[in-house]
């Protein structure tokens, strides 16, 4: 990382602004050279927020009459607190008037709620979407929350623990907290009272203000890892000091009761017992929102090392929340050829080292495609983004996916896929906005499952022409997915009888063409069939120079279908049966009402269903960020091209 573009030196005074790598580097990125020090005459002192050592910083500057920038870490940060497990922020809050904790002098993100007009529509919504991500990922500040634990019955009233000393209760302690919650349980008489852990002391690394030893009557400790979003749908109140589960609350239909000065405060959407004065305007959520979460933090892509957009911050927490509530128990992975282990290891290693052999216990087990498996199985396969260049050839994927019970070309079962196919339609209007910008990108990059390119031959202008997919004829998705047309040359024959004038275009598969798999035609009997044969031809521009596409099962008929092709099923891969396809054999029983939007279904195929992984080292990813690793041919090289032509002997 290279931090010389920043031109504004930032004079520092606490170790973290030195040692914290992630820090430096969104700083320099938005301007700022962390320095020691005394600050020059243009010069800056740079304080994180109110912390044991800003003294020095803010006696410094007063003595050198310089300006101080307040750093503290963004409203959305990290899957666990920094204290917890060692964490790197996702974006910082950069103040140049105060700090946004502190009601007794304005902050850069008060004069923003305050004065600045939040009636753009564009940006109003930007944030009713980016709300929407939030609660569809069960997103907050800190991620490592389990959507599938349930939180007690509805008619509770939630009380916020903070931590004891933390900065932003500006001085309040356990008599304030006693007090809130003596006010919560005389204003809801009869209902149960939770009181809600912070993170870092369920984490057991600060002590809380509650204590349990005082009890009220109808109080209960709640340090369950429950997503916020599922637990304020059921409390009947919610009440906080100054916590950002109070502010998040807002955004989940509530309206807090609110017993210290946070800068949440004062706009309308709380109940204040001591409002600020100065702040008179009200505000609606989304507006809230907008300066809060858009105008105000400077927020951080990892994987692109740039600064970002909150929607790109969203999408790259989702994924390392859901790597965290997926592999938090281990794995025990099963039948993986030697040469994927390394990056299996990196990718599903990552909060428990993964086990190629010995007993489950209370691990997962994970096994490759249709091989034999145990009852409560995950099976593993390649994802629809998978690389640049073959998996035949020992290239590593990005993505990956798991599923059971049975895998994605599998018609016969209902899995994974198939329910976030069916639930596509009931997605937040954001999601399938992304899911929109998502498949237009991939269509604008020439992106596709393996990203091979080759330019095409010349083609005649006045027929129409039909691209004809050629698939690995012992590919489970063939053995699986088929019926009375299972094999590439019947395939060609059924096309050639429907079409017999049409120009047909055949596509033989990559594997096939390299000879690592089975499924080449006779080159005579492929003369009386296709008029164009493509070969070394990458699969986006072959479907560009199509009037429509024919397959068995291909994921090349996904591709298409992203593009705007009409696309004919001889079987019955995923996208089909879905109402989006021509489909020449019947659909399954379960798919029979699950009929999807071409966003819908890109949103379960491209966003919902795959894990994405950086090929440098194998932290999970967004897919916009894969897309543009894709894009930018950021990928390892095959493990061993021997190996690979060795296995296309055998």
């Amino acid at each position: 990382m290279n931090d010389d573009t920043a031109t504004q030196k930032l004079c520092v005074y606490s170790g973290g602004f030195l040692t914290e790598s992630r820090l430096k580097r969104i700083l320099a990125l938005a301007g700022w050279k962390v320095s020691v020090g005394v600050p020059g005459p243009d010069d800056w002192g740079g304080l994180w927020g109110k912390s044991s050592t800003a003294w020095r910083g803010e006696a410094v500057a007063e003595w050198k009459d310089a300006p101080t920038l307040t750093v503290e870490d963004a409203f959305l940060r990290s899957v666990h607190p920094n204290r917890v497990r060692s964490s790197a922020p996702i974006g910082l809050n950069l103040d140049r008037t105060g700090v946004h904790f502190d009601a007794s002098a304005p902050s850069d993100l008060e004069t923003l709620l305050a004065t600045h007009p939040l009636d753009d529509t564009a940006l109003l919504n930007r944030a009713r979407n980016a709300i929407d991500s939030l609660k569809h990922w069960h997103l907050g500040k800190y991620a490592a929350t389990d959507p599938k634990i349930e939180p007690p019955p509805p008619g509770y009233v939630l009380v916020i623990d903070q931590t004891e000393g933390d900065a932003a209760l500006m001085g309040a302690g356990r008599a304030a907290f006693r007090e809130m919650l003596t006010y919560a349980a005389e204003e809801n008489p009869g209902a149960p009272i939770l009181v809600k852990t912070h993170p870092e002391t369920a984490g057991g690394a600060r002590t809380g203000l509650y204590d349990p030893t005082q009890g009220i009557d109808r109080v209960s400790l709640y340090d369950a890892p429950v997503s916020p979003w599922r637990l304020f749908e059921g409390a009947i109140g919610v009440y906080t000091l100054s916590s950002t589960l109070g502010f998040e609350a807002i955004f989940a239909g509530h309206k807090p009761r609110v017993f210290g000065q946070p800068f949440y405060a004062g706009w309308g959407l709380t109940l204040d017992e001591t409002p600020p004065d100065r702040r008179e305007r009200k505000l609606t959520r989304a507006q809230l929102f907008a300066a809060s979460m858009i105008l105000y933090p400077t927020w951080y892509d990892p994987v692109r090392d740039r600064l970002c957009e909150v929607e790109d911050v969203i999408a790259q927490l989702a994924a390392d929340a859901r790597a965290w509530r997926e592999d938090q128990n281990g794995y025990v992975a099963r039948g993986m050829k030697p040469w994927k282990r390394p990056h299996l290891q990196r990718a599903f290693g990552r909060e428990k080292r993964l086990r190629f052999r010995g007993r489950v216990g209370d691990r997962t087990e994970i096994v490759w495609g249709m091989g034999e498996a145990g009852e409560t199985a995950l099976r593993m396969e390649d994802g629809l983004l998978r690389s640049r260049g073959l998996g035949a050839t020992l290239i590593p994927p990005l993505s990956l996916v798991l599923d059971a019970p049975s895998l994605y070309y599998d018609p016969r079962t209902e899995g994974r896929l198939d329910r976030l196919i069916a639930e596509s339609g009931v997605l937040p209007a954001g999601e399938i906005e992304r899911a929109e910008r998502l498949y237009t990108r991939i269509n604008r990059l020439g992106l596709t499952k393996y990203n091979i390119s080759g330019e095409l031959p010349e083609l005649p202008k006045d027929r129409r022409k039909i691209l004809v997919v050629g698939q690995v004829e012992d590919d489970a998705s063939v053995r699986l997915g088929t019926s009375e047309v299972a094999t590439n040359i019947d395939l060609l024959r059924r096309v050639r009888a429907e079409a017999p004038d049409a120009c047909l275009l055949w596509k033989p598969h990559p594997d096939v063409e390299a000879g690592l798999r089975k499924g080449a035609v006779d080159e005579a009997a492929l003369a009386d069939l296709a008029d164009v044969t493509l070969t070394q031809v990458g699969a986006a521009e072959a479907i560009a120079a199509a009037d429509e596409v024919w397959t068995m099962t291909s994921t090349l008929g996904f591709e298409a279908l992203l593009r705007g092709k009409p696309v004919t099923c001889l079987g019955m891969p995923f996208y089909a049966g879905r109402g989006l396809t021509r489909d020449l054999v019947p659909r399954p029983d379960h798919r029979a009402t699950h009929e999807a939007t071409l966003a819908g279904l890109a949103h379960a195929c491209l966003i919902g269903y795959p894990r994405y992984f950086d090929p440098r080292t194998g932290a999970p990813i967004s897919p916009e960020a894969a897309v543009a690793l894709l894009a930018e041919g950021v990928t390892l090289p095959p493990v061993n091209k021997l190996m690979a032509f060795l296995r296309g002997i055998f």
